[in-house]
C-alpha cells in the first residue's frame, strides 16, 4: 500500500485547512492507501483527525530560525518512511526538501511559484492554476488538475429567525475569511441597493474592522449579521434565499461547490475559479468583478424569481455530483497516487 505524508503549516482557520481534514479522511476510510497528517499544532485539527484514525503528527511549522522544530519534522518525516509527500500551499512546501520520496505539491491559488519549483508533481485545483503552473515552467505532464469536493454531510436549515433576524425578509449568504480579496465590501455596497434583503455574513479576518465600519457608514447596521467564523456553513445555505461569492480573486471558490451540493443558488463575480466553474444563467450567476450595479441587479432577479433558483439549485447539483463528488474527487487522488509512484 502506498505510504503518504500529507502535510499543512496552516492557519487555525481557513477554507484550505478544512479540506485539508475533508480529504485526508476520507482517503484514510477508503483504505487504499496509507496516510499520515503532518500539521501545525491546531489542536481541533489534531483531535478531528485522530478521531477518524487517522494518525497525526503536530508541529510549530515556526520560521527559518525555528531550527529545532524543522529538525523535529524533517526528522518525523524520515521517520515515517513515506512514498509520497504531499505538501499544501507555501509554508509546508518551502520547508519540505526533496528526499527518498516523490514531492507532490498541491496549490489553492496563484501562488508564488518559487516555493514549488523543487517538487516532482504538482496538484492544481482548477485549470487556471493548472495553466499557471505550466506558463511558470512546471512540466505539464506532471501537472494534475484535481477540484476540491464540498462536506457532504447531511445538514438540516436554521431558522430563518436566527440570529435576530426578521422572519418576512430576502436572506443572503456570504462566507470566507473577511479579507480585500473576497469583495465583501462591494457586496454591502450592493446591499445598500437592496432595500428589503438581510446579510448573513460568516466569516473572520483583517478586514472585520473595516467591513463593520462600512456596515455602519452605509447604513446597514440593522440589515448585516456578522457571524464569526463558522462550522455550519452548509447550514447556512440551507436557510437562505441565495448564496453571493463577491471575490475579487478566487483559486478555485470551494464555496460554490458547497453551494451546489447543498442546493443554494448562487451568484459570484466572474473571478478566476468561481469564472471557471459556473455556467452563466445555469448552474449560477456571474457578475464582473469589482461592480457594484451588475451584482445588485443579479441578487435583485434571483430573489424575486422563485422559479430561476430552484433551475440554478437542480443543475448545481447535477452538475456537482456528476464531477465534483467527494467519491468522483478520492478516486482522481488515488490515481494520481498510483501513477506518480511507478
Amino acid at each position: 500500500m502506498i505510504k503518504v505524508a500529507q502535510v499543512l503549516a496552516g492557519a487555525a482557520q481557513g477554507g484550505a485547512e478544512n479540506f485539508y481534514v475533508r480529504l485526508v479522511k476520507e482517503l484514510f476510510i477508503s483504505g487504499n492507501t496509507e496516510q499520515k497528517a503532518f500539521l501545525r499544532d491546531h489542536q481541533h485539527r489534531l483531535e478531528s483527525l485522530a478521531e477518524t484514525g487517522v494518525p497525526v503528527s503536530g508541529f510549530r511549522f515556526g520560521g527559518p530560525l525555528n531550527f529545532f522544530d524543522h529538525h523535529r519534522y524533517l526528522k518525523a518525516l524520515q521517520d515515517y518512511r513515506p512514498d509520497i509527500v504531499m505538501t499544501w500551499m507555501s509554508r509546508a512546501s518551502k520547508l519540505t526538501p526533496n528526499g527518498n520520496y516523490k514531492l507532490v505539491c498541491r496549490l489553492g491559488h496563484y501562488y508564488n511559484l518559487k516555493y514549488y519549483r523543487h517538487a516532482d508533481f504538482w496538484v492544481g485545483i482548477s485549470k487556471g492554476i493548472c495553466d499557471h503552473l505550466a506558463r511558470g515552467g512546471m512540466p505539464s505532464e506532471r501537472v494534475f488538475h484535481i477540484p476540491n469536493f464540498a462536506d457532504e454531510t447531511v445538514v438540516d436549515s436554521l431558522s430563518r429567525d436566527s440570529f435576530d433576524t426578521p422572519v418576512d425578509r430576502p436572506l443572503i449568504l456570504a462566507a470566507g475569511r473577511l479579507h480585500v480579496n473576497k469583495g465583501f465590501d462591494v457586496l454591502l455596497q450592493s446591499l445598500k441597493l437592496i432595500p428589503d434583503a438581510i446579510l448573513w455574513l460568516a466569516g473572520s479576518g483583517p478586514e472585520e474592522t473595516a467591513l463593520k465600519q462600512l456596515c455602519s457608514d452605509l447604513g446597514l447596521t440593522n440589515r448585516v449579521r456578522f457571524l464569526g467564523w463558522r462550522n455550519d456553513v452548509t447550514a447556512l445555505m440551507k436557510s437562505v434565499d441565495l448564496f453571493v461569492c463577491p471575490s475579487r480573486h478566487e483559486g478555485l471558490g470551494s464555496i460554490v461547490m458547497e453551494s451546489w451540493a447543498h442546493g443554494c443558488p448562487i451568484v459570484a463575480t466572474d473571478s478566476q475559479g468561481p469564472g471557471e466553474l459556473i455556467e452563466d444563467g445555469l448552474t449560477g450567476l456571474l457578475t464582473p468583478v469589482d461592480k457594484v450595479e451588475p451584482l445588485v441587479i443579479a441578487i435583485t432577479s434571483l430573489l424575486n424569481n422563485p422559479a430561476q433558483r430552484d433551475f440554478l439549485k437542480k443543475r448545481g447539483e447535477e452538475l456537482y455530483w456528476q464531477k465534483y463528488s467527494r467519491d468522483v474527487v478520492v478516486k482522481q487522488y488515488e490515481e494520481m497516487y498510483q501513477k506518480i509512484n511507478g
